[in-house]
């Protein structure tokens, strides 16, 4: 059985990874196929994985729109999938590559797995386009990938077939555990700090940029100055984010600004914080492996999971409404808490659903 794995951009390979590798490591016939809508960002955590893609499609381009993006993979994905003529395409999550890759399997009639099925905000717009890029994939795939009951119970609400839906974990827990107990995570972050204790920010949604960027950086900035924590902020390669971020705070001493960092840094940044202000979705899935506590600064997410185990707090992005929420992380300690997004066996179950296993939990 012949199986290629879809990806392009930086959370793809992170969650795709040790999927693909599993299956691979078993001596299953598996092709790798990057698409590259980030081309420097995905590229680091190919490298991280030791993944070789027999494809590169190449796409990105400066100043790229989504219906771009959208074209080209189309165009450039479809004589390969006609070449390789696998059994069945493997994408994850929500991004636009994940999206026209299964569009384009479906036209072609090949049956395509979705990793981590089932997420959504409500709000078709927010995230933009990822909440309408997930359910549009959920509808066509004959594999649905759901990391929690809440995700598969979701899905059912819309009418999807039961049969068709698998509650597996998420398989960032998986990529976790394979690279976690490889590294030194203390000798990883002098390279930036040589405190513990600070707060690590992350900031690239479509739908933030702008004055609801600016909002969470100046309420981060009040907090920063009053209480004396550093904020380390690795910025996205995004010229709009850099422009707002030198704006803000291009020249405040309480942020130590850095280039994006690979998998195995940003771990040992996540290691050291104090708590995360984020408006990522796999970092949400992440942090509570690490018992850190998560200010969601955006006004949805589809992981609602950490705000009801007490993981997190969904802070939107007024700037009073993010700064109420990283003074209430500051007096979290998450010590006994467990992650709710899974137990590291998520591509074992996959790869054993895929291959017809039914005693698979």
């Amino acid at each position: 059985m012949k199986s290629c794995f879809v990806f392009g951009t930086r959370p793809e390979v992170i969650k795709i990874a040790p999927v693909y590798l599993y299956f691979k490591n078993l001596g299953e016939q598996v092709i790798a196929i990057a698409t590259a809508q980030h081309r420097e960002m995905m590229d680091m955590m190919v490298e991280v994985f030791g993944m070789k893609p027999e494809y590169d499609l190449d796409v990105m381009t400066h100043n790229q729109s989504l219906n771009t993006i959208v074209a080209r993979v189309m165009e450039r994905l479809e004589p390969v999938l006609m070449k390789e003529k696998p059994d069945i395409v493997f994408v994850q999550g929500d991004t636009t590559t994940a999206f026209t890759a299964c569009l384009c399997a479906f036209h072609l009639s090949i049956p395509v797995a979705h990793i981590e099925a089932g997420l959504r905000s409500g709000n078709l717009y927010d995230p933009f386009p990822e909440e309408l890029n997930r359910r549009l994939i959920d509808i066509s795939c004959k594999y649905l990938f759901a990391p929690t009951e809440k995700a598969k119970q979701n899905l059912l609400r819309e009418g999807i077939e039961e049969n068709r839906i698998f509650v597996v974990g998420n398989s960032v827990i998986d990529a976790l555990q394979l690279i976690r107990d490889r590294v030194n995570m203390i000798s990883l972050r002098r390279k930036f700090t040589d405190s513990d204790g600070y707060i690590l920010m992350t900031l690239h949604r479509r739908e933030n940029i702008g004055e609801r960027m600016r909002s969470v950086l100046r309420a981060t900035t009040r907090f920063a100055q009053e209480t004396g924590i550093k904020v380390i902020f690795p910025v996205h390669k995004n010229p709009r984010v850099r422009q707002i971020v030198s704006e803000e705070v291009g020249n405040n001493p309480s942020f130590i600004l850095i280039e994006p960092v690979d998998y195995l840094h940003f771990l040992s940044l996540l290691d050291g914080a104090k708590f995360v202000v984020t408006d990522s979705g796999g970092v949400q899935e992440e942090a509570p492996s690490f018992k850190k506590f998560v200010v969601v600064v955006r006004e949805t997410t589809e992981r609602p999971e950490l705000i009801e185990a007490g993981l997190g707090v969904l802070a939107g992005t007024s700037q009073q409404s993010v700064y109420s929420a990283l003074n209430q992380a500051n007096d979290k300690n998450l010590s006994s808490s467990e992650n709710p997004f899974g137990d590291g066996k998520t591509s074992e179950r996959i790869y054993r659903i895929t291959r017809g296993d039914n005693v698979w939990c």
